[in-house]
């Protein structure tokens, strides 16, 4: 049956951005791979812990993705960022442009690029730099691994609070997250008509919301009939 005008058209190309000290095999990755699956699309997971947590920068994740996206010789995909993966999102859709269909992001640290972003408080971020490297808790990796200054002085270098992002936006983000805070999510959304917020009784993680996200989802992506 063919999509009546104004409907969104299911995407072919589907990008899942993991978040910060997470990897493409996180809970919500593979909650969107099934649920895609059974729409005969795949989802895409790049890896930015390659090749190696320790390097890690925006910098290199968007670089990454570019080279992702050029794969696909100007076909459109849609990007689903979960938290420093939705940082990741509208940074690309800025920098890409048309490479870029649609945004969902999951809990975006849309202030991760500002300084004295959440991860550490002014004192840590000083004995960082002093040492040049801190260890911090890797979720896929369930232990603590080493991470350079430069992940935190480059990404000073960006600002997705400002990015310039035209394409059609869907922002779930939780009431009770105390990673990034909602109240920065709606300033972000409020002045955006390409932006539609769904705020969630849930936490950062989202996890008990993902029956709720996924009929969004799958409606801003055209799959409902």
């Amino acid at each position: 049956m063919p999509v009546p005008p104004g409907m969104p058209v299911a995407p072919v190309i589907v990008f899942y951005l993991h978040g910060f000290a997470s990897s493409a095999r996180s809970t919500k990755a593979a909650y969107f791979a099934d649920r895609l699956r059974e729409h005969g699309i795949p989802l895409l997971c790049p890896d930015f812990n390659e090749p190696d947590f320790a390097t890690l920068t925006l910098t290199r994740m968007i670089e990454q993705l570019g080279a992702e996206l050029a794969r696909f010789e100007g076909r459109p995909a849609t990007l689903v960022g979960s938290s420093l993966g939705g940082t990741l999102a509208l940074l690309a859709a800025a920098r890409f442009g048309a490479a870029v269909d649609r945004l969902v992001l999951l809990a975006p640290a849309v202030m991760f690029a500002k300084p004295g972003h959440h991860l550490l408080p002014p004192e840590r971020v000083e004995e960082w730099e002093h040492r040049g490297a801190l260890p911090f808790f890797h979720h896929a990796c369930a232990g603590e691994r080493l991470l350079n200054f430069s992940f935190y002085a480059d990404s000073l270098k960006h600002d997705a609070f400002q990015a310039a992002v035209s394409q059609p936006t869907l922002i779930f983000q939780g009431l009770r997250d105390a990673s990034v805070d909602h109240r920065t999510v709606e300033a972000f959304a409020a002045v955006r008509p390409n932006v539609t917020l769904s705020l969630l009784e849930d936490d950062h993680q989202l996890i008990a919301s993902l029956p709720q996200i996924w009929e969004g989802v799958a409606d801003f992506l055209g799959l409902t009939a």
